[in-house]
């Protein structure tokens, strides 16, 4: 018992002083909504045009040339095609119904083994 009678309290030191470093925070998020928007207004922008001329702009060379944001070309291509495949996936679940979801669940459950049903608790 005597082994254990000293307790020492209070929270444990660490070496080198106790100074704490701060974290960076990450802007990327707020950047990539910023970049969204300025994809969709150019896009808009774009549409607008060649409904004025009745044709396709000619010349409207890319997007390197505008450089307000600090991605790169490969980034921009990258939240192009994560938005395309978000969009798709929404007019994917659009199409379906209720009714379509449960049947393809139940059909889901079907094809489980036995394995995985709940099994019997109390009498009968």
């Amino acid at each position: 018992m005597s082994d254990y009678a000293f307790v020492p309290g209070g929270s444990l030191k660490f070496k080198g002083g106790g100074e704490k470093k701060k974290k960076k925070k990450s802007h990327s998020s707020s950047e990539r909504k910023n970049v969204e928007s300025e994809i969709k207004l150019k896009e808009k922008e774009k549409a607008r045009d060649r409904s004025e001329e009745g044709s396709p702009a000619v010349g409207s060379g890319g997007e390197k040339g505008e450089g307000d944001s600090k991605m790169t070309e490969a980034e921009r291509r990258f939240l192009e095609t994560q938005k395309k495949r978000r969009e798709e996936r929404v007019k994917e679940l659009a199409k379906k119904t209720h009714k379509d979801r449960v049947s393809e669940l139940n059909a889901k459950l079907d094809r489980l083994s036995e394995h995985h049903d709940l099994p019997r608790i109390g009498p009968g």
